[in-house]
């Protein structure tokens, strides 16, 4: 893993297809992907880098309630009532690259990660989130597939880059 550093970035584009988690991230993200290269295909649209999840909201145990798996598009494009275009916002990220597995009872996995850049910020009074009556929104927090299974079978070479927009608080 990397350490955790802060990076400003510009804002980019995306499509994605949102949703609420009722059966757990793996179940959403396994039907929600396909969906999506199938669509962006179907309209002749090529992804302009990595895919990611973008997580918006988590409920007060920090689990997932709504969360858009989504591509990034080198130029504003139109969705439609499943697909849809929005941005990641400009600004300052905290991020942190995870090597490795996604799931693992053995290695450091996407939650070691995850825990270790929320541990970060929580040191450095670096806020990415604000509290609701449901637990938690995140305005943008982002993990994005960089090497993964469709190009790497070997989990040791996957990279996840993990990326929370700060705000200003």
């Amino acid at each position: 893993m990397t350490e955790p550093e802060i990076q400003q970035r510009p804002a980019h584009p995306y499509l994605g297809i949102a949703g609420s988690i009722t059966d757990g991230v793996p179940a959403f993200v396994d039907e929600a992907f396909p969906e999506l290269f199938r669509w962006l295909a179907d309209h002749g649209v090529k992804p302009g880098g990595p895919p990611f999840i973008r997580f918006r909201e988590l409920d007060k145990n920090g689990e997932p309630l709504e969360i858009e798996v989504a591509a990034p598009v080198e130029a504003d494009i139109q969705g439609d009532e499943r697909v849809s275009a929005g941005a990641l916002p400009a600004g300052r990220y905290l991020t942190l690259i995870h090597r490795g597995p996604y799931r693992s009872e053995s290695a450091p996995d996407l939650a070691t990660a995850r825990e270790q850049l929320i541990a970060h910020a929580a040191e450095h009074g670096i806020v990415y989130s604000r509290a609701t009556p449901h637990g938690t929104t995140i305005p943008c927090a982002v993990e994005r597939y960089l090497i993964g299974p469709p190009t790497e079978p070997d989990f040791t070479k996957w990279e996840t880059e993990f990326a929370y927009l700060v705000l200003d608080e």
